[in-house]
């Protein structure tokens, strides 16, 4: 299964997670001059901008590990080009759903964790 397969899937596995969680999954896949972002969700009084990173067990890392400096602020240029163009009365959040997989050719989650406010815009001087 390829890469960009697997993240799908993870995506999907996310989105169907905090939907569980009551959530309301506002865009998947939401695509910017900077980047994109994989999910926006709705929870309660915040609009969060979630990264889902998906690995094999055995990964040498953590999934959340790979959202560096360089992601986040890929992420938070694009939820202000969100906010932007689709202003709302939330306050602005940014998650990590990080899921490890079972070795193997199918999707099959071994774990999974959701960071919320896995980090700030306030880590940033210019964005």
């Amino acid at each position: 299964m390829t890469t960009r397969k697997i993240g799908a899937q993870g995506e999907s596995f996310a989105a169907q997670i905090l939907q569980k969680r009551g959530m309301e999954i506002l865009l998947r896949n939401y695509y910017t001059p900077y980047g994109e972002i994989d999910l926006i969700v709705r929870d309660g009084g915040y609009i969060a901008f979630v990264e889902v990173k998906t690995r094999r067990a055995g990964s040498l890392v953590r999934p959340a590990e790979a959202v560096d400096r360089r992601k986040q602020k890929r992420i938070i240029q694009s939820a202000v080009y969100y906010l932007m163009e689709h202003p709302a009365d939330l306050q602005p959040r940014f998650d990590v759903f990080e899921i490890v997989t079972e070795k193997g050719k199918i999707f099959s989650a071994q774990s999974y964790q959701y960071i919320i406010n896995a980090y700030e815009v306030t880590n940033y001087e210019s964005v």
